[in-house]
């Protein structure tokens, strides 16, 4: 195999006008996907972004690859059969909440327990932006939009904890305001042989501005948002003065390390395979107004899904030889209709 060519942002992005609404949050989720991709070793010929229907579905147009942009909720279904077929290819797909987690759910959550090769970004700005401000799968009780003047009364989804619930081996947050850390972790879900899902909270400054500002504005970061790393107690705070332990109940609570001490925090590992501990920690905050945890939840190595797949049709032309259609037919019980 030749060396791959080096390359920069420019050559990553595409002649497309980008058209999101300014100050959209997409768009520092391209160009940190843009800046790391010189980085990754790939070559653009060999990358494949696949996206769905809505703001962040257009992502496709933006990078100078080949992409796909499918229907509603569908891409990781789509994805999963280039996955299957061209297990050489780097797969990316990029959607929103409502995208994925609404008439694309199903889909996300088959792609994930199957652990198929694909690197998912999920971005989460709590409302449908592309269809003017109707509530999401991950708006909030009693958030008040178009299609729910008097409040919403639908119970929200968590991304990270759907993720978890179907035991995604690589599970990570992200937000739209830090460069840097979604950049290291795009880079890790790339580098991750399997199933990777990263939430990215962004920001609609036009049906939903300000929803994740309580956590991710700059003066707010480091008493809000509590880094994971692996093998590391977790602390957070101005000082490091707060922590995260695991309380009698089997929950992930807030304390201050000075009334417990730092042996009786949670020193999190994102490799364990069973994973109750990184769903707790999923659970910690009750939404983006209270500390939370952005990082890496879990990486855990399991077999994947086109890899195992193509080992069985390997050993199925090894044992029978070339296809026999008509056999195939009349391999299993079969009838006549008269």
């Amino acid at each position: 195999m030749t060396d791959v060519p080096t390359t920069t942002k420019a050559d990553w992005t595409s002649d497309q006008e980008v058209r999101w609404c300014p100050g959209c949050g997409d768009y520092s989720i391209l160009t940190a996907v843009q800046l790391l991709m010189p980085e990754l070793g790939v070559r653009r010929e060999d990358t494949v972004f696949v996206s769905g229907i809505g703001c962040a579905a257009r992502f496709p147009y933006y990078m100078n690859t080949y992409g796909m942009h499918g229907i509603h909720g569908r891409a990781p279904a789509l994805a999963t059969g280039l996955a299957m077929a061209r297990p050489d290819l780097d797969v990316w797909v990029v959607g929103g909440d409502g995208d994925m987690l609404s008439i694309g759910g199903n889909h996300l959550l088959h792609a994930l327990r199957r652990n198929v090769n694909l690197n998912i970004l999920l971005f989460n700005n709590q409302i449908y932006g592309l269809t003017k401000g109707q509530y999401s799968p991950t708006s909030e009780i009693g958030k008040v939009t178009k299609s729910t003047p008097a409040g919403s009364i639908d119970e929200p989804f968590n991304p990270v904890s759907v993720a978890l619930g179907a035991e995604a081996s690589f599970v990570a947050r992200t937000h739209d305001m830090d460069r840097q850390h979604m950049m290291d972790m795009f880079r890790r879900a790339h580098e991750f042989p399997g199933a990777s899902f990263v939430e990215v909270f962004q920001n609609c400054n036009v049906f939903n501005d300000g929803a994740f500002g309580a956590i991710t504005k700059k003066d707010k970061r480091a008493s809000m948002l509590i880094h994971l790393e692996h093998g590391q107690p977790i602390r957070f705070g101005e000082n490091n003065e707060k922590g995260v332990v695991i309380n009698p109940q089997g929950t992930a609570e807030v304390v201050d390390v000075a009334d417990v001490g730092e042996s009786a925090l949670l020193v999190h590992d994102e490799t364990r395979q069973d994973p109750s501990l990184a769903f707790a920690l999923s659970r910690l905050s009750a939404g983006p107004f209270e500390p939370t945890p952005i990082g890496v939840y879990r990486a855990v190595e399991r077999s994947e899904y086109a890899g195992e797949a193509s080992k069985q049709l390997a050993m199925a032309q090894e044992q029978s030889g070339p296809g026999d259609l008509e056999a195939l037919l009349h391999s299993r019980p079969t009838w006549e209709v008269s």
